[in-house]
């Protein structure tokens, strides 16, 4: 994910549901007060041994960050078991038989396509809720992390350090994922903002784990398969996710449309092995994480470092998109890699 909106309510139809800002107004504030600086949890013996040494890392982490052009913070400096699964959970909502998501607009951070909640049980009577009252396919997905854009010192959370090889990769990815957004933000444009920071994190991760424990090393390899998972996932999304584009488009009766849309996203369920059916919210919430990449890789090829390139694209703002949540956003990249880094071509 990967932030949370936290406002104040300034009154009119576009504000929070006075329940959702109580929810999410109090789970930040606990999430906060039950944070403790990283020094006091890595000399804890109570905190398992595993956690305390990847904590020690994330200041190493910051660093490597911020040597490659994310801006420094005071994210990150604290610690938080939240003693559940997901830091988040996350309303995502999409017309059925059209690719137009549900969005939601605040101050200062334009329209955004999904709200996250701290109680998995509010987030589900949401997501009922948004499902009868607009006719809308509706998914609730975890997050194991968000950013609050600088809003608040957002902390290490448990649920960022998985078990196993991966833990370090992962760790550090989010960190630099979430890093990047307190880097970099253009209000109005979620895809560009979640693709560039998947980007960004992936290079950044890759290079810092080959880096720290070498190509051959456990970890290394742990986070290649899960990169190699990934992209399969990604790209079967994307196939399935083009094919019933196709068919919201065409001349089908809608009756024809649901029945192509039922085979295609059961099929897609039995390729990838998933416990539940994804619906147009997941296919379209899946965009905004990997709509990006081949654009991305051009312009780092233009810039030639990471550094250059997030240098590059602080220079965006609005005005350099057609359109609200701009989808594709090549020829934005395109432009920017032409008048941002012409040296280096």
């Amino acid at each position: 994910m990967r932030w949370l909106l936290l406002v104040t309510c300034l009154g009119g139809s576009g504000c929070f549901t006075t329940r959702y800002l109580l929810q999410a107004a109090g789970g930040q504030y606990q999430l906060l007060h039950e944070a403790r600086p990283l020094s006091a949890v890595t000399a804890d013996p109570t905190v398992p041994p595993r956690v305390r040494a990847l904590l020690a890392k994330v200041p190493a982490i910051k660093r490597y960050g911020q040597r490659h052009g994310l801006t420094p913070t005071s994210n990150y400096e604290r610690y938080a078991d939240l003693h559940r699964s997901a830091a988040v959970w996350v309303v995502q909502a999409c017309a059925r038989l059209a690719f137009t998501p549900r969005r939601w607009r605040f101050p200062l951070v334009g329209s955004v396509p999904y709200l996250g909640f701290f109680d998995e049980a509010a987030a589900r009577e949401y997501a009922a809720q948004l499902e009868a009252a607009e006719d809308l396919d509706v998914t609730v997905r975890t997050a194991s992390a968000y950013s609050t854009l600088g809003w608040f010192r957002d902390p290490v959370l448990s649920t960022m350090v998985p078990e196993g090889p991966l833990a370090f990769g992962a760790l550090a990815n989010v960190i630099l994922h979430e890093s990047v957004h307190a880097t970099v933000y253009v209000p109005n444009q979620s895809a560009f903002n979640e693709s560039l920071a998947s980007f960004v994190a992936d290079e950044l991760t890759w290079r810092l784990v080959v880096g720290r424990a070498g190509l051959d090393s456990d970890e290394a390899r742990a986070w290649m398969e899960s990169e190699a998972r990934g992209a399969r996932v990604s790209q079967a999304l994307r196939d399935t996710r083009e094919a019933l584009d196709r068919v919201y488009r065409s001349e089908a009766a809608d009756t024809e449309k649901r029945a192509q849309k039922e085979r295609l996203l059961t099929a897609l369920q039995r390729d990838l092995g998933l416990r539940r059916r994804f619906n147009n919210a997941d296919l379209a919430g899946s965009r905004d994480y990997d709509d990006g990449g081949p654009a991305f890789s051009r312009l780092l090829r233009a810039c030639g470092s990471v550094r250059a390139l997030l240098a590059a694209v602080r220079r965006l703002d609005e005005a350099d998109f057609a359109a609200p949540q701009q989808q594709p956003f090549d020829a934005v990249v395109d432009t920017l890699a032409q008048r941002a880094c012409p040296t280096t071509r």
